[in-house]
């Protein structure tokens, strides 16, 4: 397991993957914060906050963690190495895991970088640290668990096929529908009586929840739970091949 855990971390980092996927994360995010005026500019606010990071930051990995996925299976299925890897004495949920957890190593690695932000505004506040870093720590947990969870569905679209483009597609779509359709779904009048049940099954609810700075353990095991679901279905895929 380690050894596959470490040949996709190099894949990441010996190619520019990681790379400009920080970089785009991060030039995006400032711009939106720093430059383009609007609401969302910290400067034109005058509030010592980053909500707008993590406004924004969901969406910006919608794309960004599909893109970081889409090879972990399909470019495997494309180069035919796929089957060399299976017949190793290794499991499926231990091949599985190494490729996730590659993934989600790769998006704290993205996130790292952004704490530029945080102390920016630390020490731009009147008076210095008039932040709350309380609520800021606590909205970056439930960054990492949401970009978490984005790795899980990426690492399962990408089992379903051989091609990346379709991977990376597969991955955007089921991201958004698991961060705003539930809550689509739930605003429909004929599940008014169950809105509730409905809205808690989506990403949202407990991303804003998180991001409020408190760590409620509902939150964080959905998280756990969604990520799981991603794990087991991507297993039960790559076991299909057996049927």
């Amino acid at each position: 397991m380690f050894a596959i855990f470490t040949k996709e971390v190099s894949g990441f980092f010996s190619s520019l993957t990681g790379y400009i996927a920080a970089t785009f994360f991060l030039v995006v995010i400032g711009l939106i914060i720093w430059v383009f005026p609007g609401s969302m500019n910290v400067l034109d606010s005058g509030y010592s906050s980053l909500e707008t990071l993590f406004i924004i930051a969901p969406w910006v990995f919608m794309f960004l963690v599909p893109a970081i996925t889409m090879k972990t299976f399909a470019e495997e299925k494309k180069n035919g190495t796929i089957e060399l890897i299976l017949t190793r004495p290794i499991s499926d949920t231990k091949l599985i895991l190494a490729k996730y957890f590659a993934s989600v190593l790769l998006v704290l690695f993205i996130l790292i970088p952004s704490l530029v932000f945080f102390f920016s505004i630390y020490f731009l506040g009147s008076p210095v640290g008039n932040i709350d870093t309380g609520g800021t720590w606590g909205s970056f947990i439930g960054l990492f668990l949401l970009a978490a969870s984005y790795a899980a569905i990426g690492i399962f679209a990408s089992s379903l096929t051989d091609n990346q483009i379709v991977s990376f597609i597969l991955a955007m779509v089921i991201a958004l529908l698991v961060y705003i359709g539930f809550d689509s779904l739930a605003s429909l009048g004929m599940f008014s009586e169950i809105k509730y049940f409905i809205v808690q099954l989506g990403i949202n609810e407990h991303y804003s929840s998180i991001s409020r700075g408190v760590i409620d353990t509902r939150d964080v095991v959905y998280f756990v739970c969604l990520s799981s679901l991603f794990i087991v279905a991507t297993r039960i895929r790559i076991q299909s091949r057996k049927w």
